[in-house]
């Protein structure tokens, strides 16, 4: 067809085509290397025999000509991925895959992680996916190149693991892949779950459930469509069990020829042998003991006979053992143990009911215990705040307070983590610290500031919580904290709904959290208390903007009034800032001390 393909020796190669109807209907193709086209003009007198020609042409080639140019540069094909998240749920999704130069199939990460229902961010060859699985959570990241993965705990005492690879992730297109066999191994060693890839029925498994005590990691990846080869000597190289409602299945993966063996059954102490003649393994990393199940523990030792004795006891509290039969598994070189016990099903309802008690509980005291705390400086930037006669500016004093604070926090608590909303003379908005406590997990949010009046005598610390204001001198002090919003640029879109009503919205929503900022912000005003305080110790509560946003027990310190001649020498001060600073601190201990008090005690 001249047309589309390509030009004849010594002929010139029609570039690009357009069709007229004579109705203003036209369609145009150009190649894009060439610059005449030429023109077929149809008018509407000629035989509709022409009409139909140049229609089929249009049919037949243009969508092949435009699906060459928008083709992806390698074929997209995906992989089934089946999610078995637990009592008969769960979802298959696909993910996308692509052939490797060597025809290994690789994994798409993104795709993967999508998949997998997990978060992910990735910048310049890099690939940062977050897990809540388990608590506390982590998050896992790869590189371009790399083989090493790094996989950090949410908790901040765990160490960070490495998971090497055999595989570096490849960098094809802007999107990171990973061999089939690689990415069941990482999901599966990062998540601590079974995550594997059948390569005879072409789908990858990943079971949302923890992976079974003593389950070897050498089972972790891919499951062959051919059996290994089996050839050479017999050597055992892990050991797995897997318990069940009625028993348990222990399995010994192998490599080389089959041994055979022998099994005896177990004696009235509950210890059974498993002996293979001519095996070798390791000792001391064939060595399990389980703390729960049927099965007990698993040694092994070698014989003078050349053999690999294995010495099987099981725990006849979780059941009597009534058979033990031995199975070889050649297509997978295993050979497996099934251990039958009598089964009392409503023993064992009762137990896993428990045990699903004890994990939530664990994971509610774990979620309330207090690791992280947010310490908010007031004002800051283009924001100075209160400014006293003498000029001291109440972001300066609020900053190094809390810059104290936190270096005690760090120093009394090592297992608490301290977020500042600033270290710096930086401006932010007030909206904006709230979703810093709340983007940080925080277990405890407490701002900083100074306090100023027209009435220059008036002096001594104040603490406030969320509320609506009950006094006018509270409103007061809320309105004078709260006027900075006026020099966020966007103030007008962010701060549109925030009216009265707003404000008891808000405070019925941390209705859950009032008891303890109550609790809070007793316990802070107490050491606080100056003797020449006008004040009192009472609790106050206001509209204050930034504790509306906060889903965690909150106050506000007021340290002291600036606008008192006083006060402001004790504020300015380096040392007396200091001993602010361990004032709240000694408030937050005694909060603390009551906090988990009360936590533990509701986990009884």
């Amino acid at each position: 067809m001249p047309l589309i393909g390509a030009a004849a020796p010594g002929r010139a190669r029609i570039a690009g085509w357009s069709i007229q109807t004579g109705k203003n209907r036209d369609i145009t193709h150009k190649n894009s290397t060439h610059r005449q086209s030429a023109v077929f003009m149809m008018p509407s007198s000629r035989p509709a025999v022409l009409h139909i020609l140049f229609a089929l042409i249009i049919a037949l080639f243009l969508p092949e000509q435009l699906s060459a140019a928008t083709a992806p540069p390698w074929t997209v094909s995906s992989v089934p991925l089946r999610v078995i998240q637990g009592n008969g749920e769960g979802y298959t999704i696909k993910v996308l895959t692509r052939k490797g130069a060597d025809g290994r199939i690789l994994v798409d990460l993104q795709s993967m992680t999508r998949a997998m229902r997990l978060t992910y961010r990735t910048s310049a060859g890099m690939l940062s996916a977050e897990e809540a699985i388990a608590l506390p959570g982590s998050v896992c990241t790869v590189t371009a190149g790399n083989s090493f993965a790094r996989i950090v705990s949410r908790r901040a005492a765990d160490p960070a693991r490495i998971v090497q690879l055999s595989a570096a992730p490849q960098l094809l297109d802007q999107r990171l892949f990973l061999p089939i066999s690689q990415t069941a191994r990482l999901f599966s060693l990062w998540l601590d779950r079974d995550v594997v890839y059948s390569a005879s029925e072409k789908t990858f498994k990943a079971w949302l459930q923890p992976r079974p005590a003593g389950r070897s990691e050498a089972a972790i990846g891919t499951l062959s469509p051919e059996p290994p080869p089996a050839f050479g000597p017999t050597r055992i190289t892990g050991i797995e069990v897997e318990e069940r409602a009625n028993g348990a299945i222990i399995s010994f993966s192998a490599s080389g020829a089959h041994a055979s063996a022998s099994l005896s059954q177990p004696d009235t102490a509950g210890n059974a042998a498993f002996i293979l003649s001519g095996a070798s393994g390791d000792p001391a990393t064939l060595r399990k003991i389980f703390p729960s199940g049927i099965v007990r523990s698993v040694t092994a030792e070698r014989t003078t006979a050349g053999a690999l004795r294995f010495s099987v006891a099981f725990d006849g509290r979780s059941g009597i053992v009534r058979s033990l039969d031995y199975q070889r598994d050649q297509r997978n070189n295993r050979y497996l143990l099934y251990v039958r016990s009598d089964a009392d099903v409503e023993a064992i309802r009762s137990r896993e009911k428990s045990q699903r008690i004890a994990s939530v509980i664990r994971g509610d005291v774990e979620k309330w215990r207090l690791n992280t705390i947010v310490l908010d400086a007031g004002h800051g930037g283009k924001d100075p705040g209160a400014v006293g006669l003498k000029g001291t500016r109440e972001k300066d004093v609020a900053l190094n307070i809390v810059r104290d604070l936190g270096s005690i926090i760090s120093r009394k608590w090592p297992d608490v983590e301290v977020v500042y909303t600033r270290k710096d003379d930086i401006f932010i908005p007030l909206h904006e610290r709230g979703k810093i406590a709340n983007r940080t997990e925080g277990k405890l949010f407490l701002s900083v500031h100074c306090n100023a009046n027209e009435n220059r005598s008036i002096r001594g610390p104040e603490v406030y919580i969320l509320g609506p204001h009950k006094t006018a001198a509270a409103l007061k002090v809320a309105m004078l904290e709260n006027g900075v919003i006026s020099q966020e640029a966007d103030y007008r879109e962010q701060y549109r709904n925030f009216s009265d009503e707003h404000l008891i919205m808000s405070s019925m929503a941390q209705s859950s959290f009032s008891r303890h900022s109550t609790t809070l912000a007793r316990e802070l005003v107490k050491p606080l208390d100056r003797s020449t305080s006008t004040n009192g110790r009472t609790v106050r509560q206001a509209g204050f903007m930034v504790l509306w946003t906060p889903s965690m027990p909150s106050a506000l310190v007021e340290v002291g009034y600036i606008s008192n001649p006083r006060e402001e020498v004790i504020l300015r001060d380096r040392q007396e800032q200091t001993k602010i600073a361990y004032g709240i601190f000694q408030g937050l201990q005694s909060y603390r001390t009551q906090y988990e008090a009360s936590r533990m005690a509701s986990t009884r």
